[in-house]
């Protein structure tokens, strides 16, 4: 998977920029095989993912996963262990006081159902740093869920995929919830890609309630998802490949 020698260099670029650290990062190199999608931000290593967290908006900005054919054969029970991240000061991180009464769910990046491999996986999931406020009937208990669940339909077929969720938010102004004032995204993306195949597809969603039928009107080309965040995805990859995979617009869902 990932060379040492470039997982090294991201390790510089985040120190260097001044990031915080949770976990032992070298455990993460899997995750970031093809590149980190950006340098800012607090980068949080987990069992099952990993994040780059915005202090100022106490969200992710994106969450990283690699999810193969032998991690879905666990079935662990869902946990619902919310909580704050431990490795983020006060004031720099959401609490579950900023959630209550919102009116907003809190939404998995990285889902819970994909960390069912791993009891550390599934408890880290959690973290209130790997979620975002998420319109919840018809969105995150709605279309969100069910692309989640045909992403991991796509890893039992094709083996191995790499996925990328995060939030995009408004150039200017935006609702925030709760006295940390965490950030509302105006929508929410995915970016999967076949690292055999070499091929990706992405969704961008408004944050609101969608209908679950309407899922492929939301299909774009990697390179919007870029346009949207600021994000280089599979940055390891050449210059001329990226071009190829990230500028196709899907003709469809994945079967």
């Amino acid at each position: 998977m990932l060379r040492t020698g470039l997982f090294n260099l991201i390790l510089i670029v985040f120190l260097s920029a001044g990031a915080a650290f949770g976990g032992a990062i070298d455990d993460c190199g899997e995750y970031a095989a093809f590149g980190v999608p950006g340098h800012s931000g607090d980068l949080l290593c987990r069992k099952g993912y990993l994040l780059s967290h915005d202090a100022e908006k106490k969200t992710p900005l994106w969450v990283a996963e690699r999810m193969t054919r032998e991690r879905l054969l666990a079935k662990l029970k869902r946990g619902n262990n919310f909580r704050p991240d431990v490795d983020l000061p006060r004031g720099s991180r959401a609490e579950l006081s900023d959630y209550k009464g919102s009116g907003y769910d809190r939404g998995h990046m990285a889902p819970a159902a994909d960390m069912a491999w791993d009891e550390e996986a599934m408890s880290e999931s959690f973290y209130l740093s790997n979620m975002v406020p998420q319109a919840g009937e018809g969105m995150n208990r709605g279309i969100w869920a069910e692309l989640e669940g045909k992403v991991r339909a796509w890893v039992q077929k094709r083996g191995e995929l790499f996925i990328y969720s995060g939030p995009i938010y408004p150039l200017t102004g935006g609702k925030t919830i709760g006295r940390n004032r965490v950030a509302v995204p105006e929508a929410l993306y995915k970016v999967i890609l076949d690292p055999k195949r070499r091929e990706a597809i992405a969704v961008i969603m408004p944050n609101e309630p969608l209908e679950t039928e309407d899922m492929p009107k939301y299909l774009v080309p990697v390179r919007e998802v870029e346009k949207r965040t600021g994000l280089d995805f599979f940055s390891v990859l050449p210059r001329e490949e990226q071009d190829r995979i990230e500028t196709a617009q899907p003709a469809g869902l994945w079967q």
